[in-house]
């Protein structure tokens, strides 16, 4: 059985790890040496490579990898990913050496204008990079906020109980900022504090679930009644609401 471990690297990003038996494959490596150090101190063999998109924190750590394991480099298509062998499109679907693990590809631009997401829908996992964090979303670097809403929308429409497995230990943050568009969402006050307790002991807030971000994650919710009046958008539409909120997270 699979299963998936964060391997923390520089300030806050989790590179993350899927293992069966002896084998292991490594999603968005931004940095060798600790991916190298677990694989070491557990005994694992790398059996493949996968990126979400081509932020150097999250490939950086590529050719080190392939320096010592010469395995398939999985990544967007319409991105520059060091050492790739296969392009990965919207509807395709890869099977991962050794774990038997089928996951397929979503294009979902906004943070970068090729990121995909990887999810299976049989085993409820989802790899989403820096496009859905927990609580919050990745900034709009490459892409416009009705391509990013739209991205969310998809990663939304999966399934409820789908573990969401991003990029970064973002959620302490994030979670503050949601309070201040909705501080009487009791799922979110509840969430929150969950989060201070885990973050106090320096644990992990990720994976969260499609479910708890949908009913937490403002950058999920514009259509909330006390979001848009927080943000005094009672009319807006949805991409309006979604640009105002990331525009103020951007400062917050």
């Amino acid at each position: 059985m699979t299963t998936i471990i964060p391997v923390p690297a520089f300030t806050d990003n989790y590179i993350w790890v899927m293992r069966d038996g002896p084998h292991a494959v490594v999603v968005d490596p931004g940095d060798a040496a600790p991916v190298l150090a677990y694989l070491d101190a557990e005994g694992l063999t790398l059996s493949a490579i996968v990126a979400t998109h081509h932020h150097n924190d999250h490939v950086g750590g590529i050719p080190g990898l392939i320096a010592r394991f010469d395995v398939p480099v999985y990544g967007p298509a319409n991105e520059t990913i060091p050492r790739r062998t296969q392009a990965l499109r919207e509807g395709d679907s890869i099977t991962l050496p050794a774990l038997d693990l089928k996951l397929s590809v979503l294009d979902i631009p906004g943070h970068t204008a090729g990121h995909v997401a990887l999810y299976s829908t049989a085993d409820e996992i989802l790899f989403c990079g820096d496009t859905l964090f927990a609580a919050g979303c990745g900034r709009l670097f490459e892409g416009t906020p009705a391509q990013m809403w739209s991205s969310l929308s998809k990663l939304a429409a999966l399934a409820l109980a789908t573990r969401v497995f991003c990029g970064h230990e973002y959620t302490l943050n994030n979670g503050r900022f949601a309070l201040t568009l909705e501080p009487e969402n009791a799922e979110l006050s509840s969430r929150m504090r969950k989060v201070e307790a885990a973050r106090a002991k320096n644990a992990p807030t990720i994976p969260s679930t499609i479910g708890l971000e949908k009913k937490t994650n403002p950058f999920l919710r514009p259509g909330s009644a006390d979001i848009r009046r927080s943000l005094g958008l009672r009319d807006a539409g949805d991409v309006e609401v979604f640009e105002e909120m990331r525009r103020r997270k951007d400062s917050f």
